[in-house]
């Protein structure tokens, strides 16, 4: 269950604090239930157009070809609420014009999801009208490149959200499963270290699973602590 703490952010009186594992069960919960559904099984990497088919389904509008220009070059999201109705999604259009961008694409859309599903009833108990006044864009959160995939924790909102898009487009089960098959063919115990060259081979093997950025599988590998910074260690039997 949810626990509530004080927003230090000043946005709201209080703020949703979500365990990683509780973000972790609730979004596999999500995307496997809405796979099956849609096609009667789960298979990945998640096609791009059910990710636009999830937002449709819970949000007001999603608009893939928006102008966010108005809130700064480097905005590719952003996510408006309305109280009393369901928020509306915009996505850069740079994003959905340009195939090569295809991957920036899918963590937008699974992280502005994260703000649909997660952030949405926080207008509905708590929007003063008279700080709509004063901040005109507080029903807005503005999500910019950076904050996609791993935002700093203080940033709680994006943060969430970011942690949102890597469990929607890597779920944790899947990501161990496959986790698993590598260290077992690679005869490997214990994390990681991203400085080997099994390291770039499993951050590869993510990529091409969940088609997803280097980025984005590396960040998620740290969390999940599937990986390490650190040097790898020698064994004492060599």
């Amino acid at each position: 269950m949810v626990t509530f703490v004080r927003d230090h952010t000043g946005r709201f009186q209080q703020r949703p604090h979500f365990k990683p594992e509780e973000l972790d069960r609730e979004c596999e919960s999500i995307i496997t239930g809405f796979l099956k559904q849609l096609h009667g099984d789960v298979r990945y990497p998640i096609d791009t157009e059910d990710l636009k088919n999830l937002i449709e389904r819970d949000a007001e509008d999603l608009d893939v070809y928006a102008d966010l220009s108005v809130y700064g070059a480097d905005v590719e999201g952003v996510t408006e609420f309305h109280p009393g109705s369901k928020p509306a999604v915009k996505i850069a259009s740079i994003l959905t014009e340009d195939a090569r961008r295809e991957n920036r694409l899918r963590t937008t859309l699974t992280h502005e999801y994260g703000h649909v599903h997660f952030h949405s009833y926080l207008w509905e108990i708590e929007q003063p009208p008279d700080l709509l006044r004063q901040q005109p864009n507080r029903d807005k959160i503005i999500c910019k490149r950076d904050a996609m995939i791993d935002a700093v924790q203080t940033d709680w909102m994006e943060w969430q959200a970011g942690y949102v898009c890597g469990a929607i487009l890597m779920p944790k089960s899947a990501v161990l499963a496959l986790c698993c098959s590598f260290a077992e063919t690679h005869g490997l115990y214990g994390a990681v270290s991203l400085q080997t060259s099994h390291g770039a081979a499993l951050i590869a093997s993510v990529v091409n699973t969940f088609q997803v950025s280097d980025e984005a599988a590396r960040v998620r590998l740290l969390k999940l602590g599937l990986v390490t910074q650190a040097a790898a260690t020698r064994s004492l039997f060599e």
